[in-house]
């Protein structure tokens, strides 16, 4: 039961927009910036970088939905979506992308920890400073959505299938249109 009352049957982030509608909008429409709009950055990996920040601040509700959905954009492997999670370092994708989900879980536990260090590697795996910058975005973007959900003591479905449906759902349409789905259309 969310701290403030909430619509029963919106779980996470979206009973919250729903129960704040001004917010919901730029909250949304920096997720669709950030997840969606074109980027050298495949849809699969930005979704995995949001994935292994949620992970990481044990955010059960953003875990859950944007590892569905990166799992969504990687023809259903569910497998590596666990692996980043579990151990990034050892996980089937590029040495960009390792590099560059070391400097999210910087950011996860603060800004001032990321090193020149750990922007060096990243550039060294072929990192552009806009992935660079796209990904510290990302990292502390998702650091407020896991608080903001969590913060509220939002409700999280149980199993997967829910997740499976939304995820494919918002990789197919966006984050914009997942959110015209349950709101009133005055956003």
């Amino acid at each position: 039961m969310a701290y403030i009352p909430t619509q029963e049957d919106l779980p996470g982030i979206r009973g919250l927009f729903a129960f704040r509608l001004e917010t919901a909008k730029p909250l949304s429409e920096l997720v669709d910036v950030l997840l969606r709009h074109e980027s050298t950055l495949s849809r699969a990996e930005r979704e995995l970088i949001a994935t292994y920040v949620s992970s990481q601040n044990d955010c059960r509700y953003c875990q859950t939905i944007h590892g569905a959905t990166a799992a969504a954009h990687l023809d259903g492997d569910e497998e590596l979506v666990r692996s980043v999670k579990s151990d990034f370092e050892r996980a089937e994708v590029s040495p960009k992308l390792k590099a560059l989900l070391a400097v999210a879980g910087k950011v996860q536990k603060g800004g001032k920890n990321v090193l020149p260090e750990d922007v060096a590697r990243a550039r060294a795996e072929g990192a552009t400073d806009l992935e660079i910058h796209d990904t510290v975005l990302i990292a502390a973007a998702f650091c407020m959505y896991n608080r903001y959900v969590d913060g509220l003591g939002t409700w999280a479905p149980d199993g997967m299938d829910w997740y499976r449906d939304r995820g494919r759902k918002v990789a197919d349409h966006g984050y914009i249109a997942a959110l015209n789905s349950y709101l009133p259309q005055t956003v």
